[in-house]
Formats: C-alpha cells, structure tokens, sequence
C-alpha cells in the first residue's frame, strides 16, 4: 500500500516519490529496462544512419564531399540537441518524462523517413531511376531532422538516467555504477551490430524502404522496453532552471566584484540543513579554484529583503561550486572534439575509401563498405567486457584505484588509441593509391585490394572507444553537479556534434585550397585520382596536437568533492 507521502496535495500520486522502497527498486533490477531500450534505440538510429551517405549519393545525387557534409551536419545536430533535452529533464520534466515525449517525435520522424524511401511521389526514385525533386529532398530532410530533435531528448538521459539507479552514497552500488557505464556501451553497440550488418544489407540489396522501416519498428520496441520498467524505477526530480542558478551566480558575482573575500570560507554563505537547497542535490565542499566566484556568496545587509534571501545578490557555496565544476569541465570537454572528429570518419571518409575497394566475398556476393563498421562494434562488444573483468582488476593491482584507472587516465589511452587508427587509415590508403598509379586504376571501379583491409582501423576505433567514450559518459556523470546531471551528459555528447562539424570544416578547407588551379585535390569525386592518405595524416597529426593538450590540462584538474566526505 502507497503511504500518504507518496500523493501530492491535490491527491494524484507524485512518480518522484514511487517507488519508496530501495530494496525493491533501482540498482540492477530496473538496469535490464533500460538497456533493453538503449540497444533497441540504438539499434533504430545506427540502422538509419551507417548507410546514410550511400543513399544521399545514390537516390538524392549529392556527390562525396557534399553527400559527407550533409551526413556530418546532420550527426553534429543529432549531438547538439540533447542541450535542449538535457535542460527540460533537469529543470522541469526529469529524465523519465523526458525520454518519453521525446521518443514519441523520434518515432514519427522514422515514420516520416521510411515513407520518403519508400512511397511513390515522395520516394526520390521510380523504375530505376532517381530524379529527386526538391519537395521529395525537403521530406527526406525534414524526416531526418525530427529523429534529430527526438534523440536529443533520449541520448543526454539514458545514460544519467540508469546511473540514478545506483546510490552514490552506498559504496557498494557506487562500485556498480562504474560497471554500468561498460555495460551500457555494450547495450549500444549490441544495436549498433545489427544495424551495420542486417539492416545495412538489406538497405543495399532489397530496398531502403524496409531498410528503414525495420529501424522505425525497433524504436516502438525500445519504448516498449523502457515503460515496462516503470515501477522499478527511481526517480530523481527536476531541480529547477540549472541556468537559472548559474545566472544568479554571475549576477552576484558581478554585483559584488569590489567586495574582499574572506580567507577562511566557512564564513561563506551556505544553508545550516544537512541537505541543500537545490532540490536533490548534496552539498559541495569549497574549493579553491576561481576563488574570485566566491564573492557571490559573500553575505551582505541588503541581500536579504524582508528575512528572504535575494537569491540574485547572494548564493549558497554549494551553488557557487555548481559554476567552478562546470567551467572545470569545459576544458577537458574542448578536448573530446578531435577524438570525435575521428570517430566520424566511420561514417563518411571509412564508407567512401570502402567503396573503390575490392568488396567481393566469392564470385557472386558484396558487402556493402557500410557494413565494415560492424568491426568496431565487433571491437566494442570485445573490449567492453575485456575492460570490466580484466584490465581492471589488472591495472587495479599496480595503480591501487578501485576503478583501476582513474577517469581522466582511461580517457587519455583512448586518445592515444585513436591516433593509430588514423595512422593505419592513411597508411592502406597510401598503398591503395600507390596501386592505382602503378596499375592505371584511375578509372576502374575499384582496386583489387580487399575491403578487409580496413578492418584494422575500425577496431582500433572501436578500442578507442571504450577508453575514451566510455570514460567520458562516467567522468561527466560523476563531476557534473548533482542537478545537472543530464545537462552535463549533454555537453559531453556536444564533443561529437563538434567534431562532425569540425569534420566538415575541415573537408570544406582541405577542398577549396587543394583544388586551386584545377586540381583534383584530396578528395574529389574519384578518390583514385585524389589523396585521402593525406587527410588521414592531418587527422592523425591533429589527434597527437590534442592528445598533448590534454595532457596539460588533465595535470591541473581537480576533481569534485561533496561536504561531509573525506
């Protein structure tokens, strides 16, 4: 029986405080749900979007530099979007209802896409032939652009939200919590696997309509997945406006930039209760960084008005440490970019170098160079398991971290990683190239090297990833505020709209200057008269540049204490 605390005063009941019981909810038990739900998610939006750059070439005649923009373009929407839902689940919705709504518009937007491919009049070919018209483009892009707005929605909760259900102060769910964020990634990758195999062939070779709509029905079933688990939930409130709070910090700081802070900082302002005043949200003990902050929570004879605080002339400590831990964030955060930059050539330049390669498997059967990224899940499935019941019980006994690496540690090795990726990428490009000008292969279809050639770079990807990727959804997790959980997992994914963009950015400067005076350049058309290679070493050189970088800032990080805790 619910007891009366668990209604609100007009008498409906209140999901934030059902379910009560900790034994009978959260930790594991409510865990299968939501990775049930990721990996079907998952499983819809790399179905739709592996193959992606083949179909903008092949039914909407776009060529490869643009066919590329337009995929980066899109992804970097896809990862800039979760900041408007990451803002709705900490401030109003939480993460539960906003996952919710949110999957609905995901859901009509495959809808919308798997009618674009596949109903005549807005499908853009017909009889063979593809002569897409403008409206038939505008319905494909208005399609894809709703699943972008819809997953902005699921991406930054998902995974903040599955570690709600782990109590941070209970050490032995702290202990599984870290376990999670593998698993989770496995979940993901275990969708992703299906999508680059199946759905990718099906997309080549029976028909992008059933090659989308398979996506469109694995997504119902990860709405499905995630209701089902509904009672076995916790659920963590919405805390309110997050940049509200951060506004109110500046605007006392500003206000009282002339005032002297005190050195000894318990003479700062924070609230005698235990608890703080942010809605589920410890306190945060003071640190020394940015000191200048501190000033906004210097008390003052007018910032109380009537016995009131005025919370735009003076904020709690623990407030004034919301702000310190997100700009500690930022720069770490700066460094994700390029890492994601790389990651997104699976999707663009890895497909497009594919294509000019021998792809045959026996004299009657192709793989599509789509399907290669079914190796750097293949690679994530290995190494994720690999990572949680190896190397670190292995790395745990010589470091003497329960984790066995630290956060900051375990991402800087997939930094690292993704460079010899990169290297491996040009290097098969150069022999690749070396062969069409030893064989006059500038106009033949492909080269006969085989496509399999390529598996190498996509599971050093896929190595990358769990160290880098992985450790960046528990680092963001763990240092975010408490109430900003899902906005900080949304500024975490932000790293791979950025690179996406970064991506494109750099192809778009790589074309203009390499094609000055009727050149090819380094990636027309026919990439066997261009120089890919060439763009794999800036990659990798650029990758080595942030790698130092962030090995200087990671040196001065300081990680996040709670009050009360040693």
């Amino acid at each position: 029986m619910d007891s009366d605390d668990d209604y609100t005063k007009d008498g409906t009941m209140d999901i934030y405080k059902r379910p009560a019981n900790k034994k009978k909810t959260g930790t594991w038990k409510a865990c299968p749900y939501i990775l049930g739900d990721e990996a079907c998610e998952r499983l819809a939006y790399y179905g739709m979007s592996t193959n992606l750059v083949n179909y903008i070439q092949k039914r909407l005649n776009l060529g490869v530099a643009s066919s590329s923009k337009a995929v980066n373009n899109w992804s970097g929407t896809c990862y800039v979007t979760p900041l408007i839902g990451a803002f709705l689940a900490d401030a109003y919705l939480g993460r539960y209802w906003t996952i919710a709504g949110f999957s609905f518009l995901y859901i009509i937007g495959m809808t919308l896409l798997t009618l674009s491919a596949s109903v005549k009049g807005i499908r853009p070919c017909n009889n063979g032939t593809c002569n897409p018209t403008s409206s038939q483009r505008a319905a494909f892009f208005v399609s894809i652009y709703l699943i972008a707005f819809g997953t902005g929605g699921i991406k930054p909760c998902v995974s903040s939200f599955g570690a709600d259900q782990f109590d941070d102060n209970d050490e032995n769910e702290k202990k599984k919590k870290s376990s999670f964020f593998n698993w989770f990634y496995l979940s993901i990758n275990v969708g992703a696997l299906i999508a680059s195999s199946v759905l990718v062939y099906i997309q080549s070779n029976v028909g992008w309509g059933l090659g989308f709509g398979v996506p469109a029905v694995a997504m119902a079933i990860a709405l499905v997945f995630f209701f089902s688990g509904t009672r076995l939930y916790r659920l963590q409130p919405p805390a309110g406006s997050p940049l509200t709070r951060i506004f109110q910090v500046f605007v006392a700081f500003i206000r009282k930039c002339h005032v002297k802070t005190p050195h000894d900082d318990t003479l700062l302002y924070e609230t005698a209760d235990t608890e703080s005043i942010i809605v589920a949200s410890r306190k945060l003990e003071h640190s020394d960084e940015f000191r200048f902050f501190d000033k906004a929570a210097v008390e003052a004879e007018s910032d109380k008005v009537d016995g009131l605080v005025n919370p735009w002339r003076l904020c709690t400590v623990t407030q004034v440490e919301e702000v310190k831990s997100i700009i500690r964030l930022l720069p770490i955060w700066a460094t994700g970019i390029v890492f994601s930059c790389v990651y997104g050539q699976m999707s663009t330049m890895f497909v497009n170098q594919g294509n000019v390669m021998d792809n045959h498997i026996g004299p009657h059967f192709r793989i599509p160079s789509a399907c290669l990224s079914i190796f750097d899940t293949v690679s994530v499935i290995f190494w994720a398991p690999v990572y949680d019941l190896f190397i670190v019980p292995l790395a745990r006994k010589y470091t003497g971290n329960e984790r066995g690496f630290t956060q900051l540690q375990r991402m800087g090795i997939g930094l690292v990683i993704s460079v010899f990726a990169m290297a491996c990428a040009a290097v098969l490009e150069t022999i690749r190239l070396d062969m069409v000008r030893k064989n006059n292969y500038y106009d033949s279809e492909y080269v006969p090297l085989s496509i399999f050639w390529q598996v190498p770079q996509y599971f050093l990807i896929g190595c990358a990833e769990v160290f880098t990727f992985i450790g960046q959804l528990e680092f963001f997790y763990d240092q975010a505020p408490d109430a900003m959980r899902s906005l900080c997992s949304a500024l975490c994914l932000t790293t791979t709209a950025l690179g996406n963009y970064l991506s494109s950015l750099l192809v778009t400067i790589v074309m203009n200057v390499t094609t000055r005076h009727g050149k090819f350049g380094w990636i027309p058309d026919e990439l066997n008269r261009g120089h890919l290679d060439y763009f794999y070493w800036l990659l990798a050189f650029l990758s080595i540049i942030n790698f130092f970088i962030y090995l200087w800032i990671s040196k001065w990080y300081t990680y996040k204490k709670i009050a009360g805790k040693t």
